[in-house]
């Protein structure tokens, strides 16, 4: 199987004044395509950094990141700009769509910075939110929202779903619909794309291909599961 994540040495230290804070130490890892892949940890661990150095929200500070086959360690603003316009859907706890506009303008905003959009109304379909594309967000459940905010992520036709926490808002009964949705994206698409979720939830670790086990800044074990459970198994 094709790796579509690869990190070498990779270390990020933020300074403030003389102190310096290690959020990851030398890290070394690799992510196979087409996998639905939870990092998993404490809060501090290092999870959300480990997720953005991925994204290209961030730059390390040592070592190289390479997605894809294309090694994004040293990109300046613009270059990381492009890279996560055409490669990366990200999926945050709280949903970051625009209260002024309707679901299915939510969604069409990613059409003016990615080269090959899927269709709006396709990935709200696919979510099972197209009885609502011209509702607002304010007259949807909080599930409803993070369905508009997976709809928005799924249209770019990422290579890599990067979520952050993507039910940690969510009551267990919307949780579950939200991973399934999530799980599909893995499943339908012959291993195209690839689903890293960062979380606390423990649970999660049962419905994985990999988990990733972060703490202290380091990888302390990376878990793959032969046989994952159906997320309807798992007691949530």
């Amino acid at each position: 199987m094709k790796e579509i994540v690869a990190m070498q040495h990779v270390s990020k230290i933020y300074s403030t004044g003389a102190t310096e804070f290690r959020a990851l130490d030398d890290i070394d890892l690799t992510i196979e395509k087409g996998k639905f892949v939870v990092i998993l940890g404490p809060s501090g661990a290092g999870k959300s950094t480990l997720l953005n150095l991925i994204g290209g929200l961030d730059n390390p500070s040592s070592g190289t990141v390479t997605v894809d086959g294309e090694n994004i360690s040293g990109y300046n603003e613009d270059q990381l700009s492009d890279y996560r316009a055409n490669n990366i859907g990200f999926i945050f706890q709280f949903y970051n769509i625009l209260p002024s506009l309707t679901v299915l303008e939510n969604v069409e905003i990613i059409r003016d910075v990615v080269k090959n959009p899927r269709s709006s109304e396709e990935s709200l379909r696919a979510v099972g939110l197209e009885k609502h594309m011209h509702k607002f967000p304010t007259q949807l459940s909080g599930g409803e929202q993070q369905r508009v905010s997976i709809a928005r992520a799924i249209a770019k036709n990422p290579k890599l779903l990067l979520c952050d926490e993507p039910t940690g808002a969510l009551d267990s009964h919307t949780g579950v619909e939200v991973l399934k949705l999530l799980k599909k994206q893995c499943d339908q698409n012959h291993g195209e794309n690839t689903v890293i979720i960062v979380t606390h939830n423990a649970l999660m670790a049962d419905i994985a291909d990999e988990v990733i086990y972060v703490k202290n800044g380091r990888i302390e074990n990376i878990h793959k599961n032969a046989s994952p459970k159906a997320i309807e198994e798992v007691a949530w």
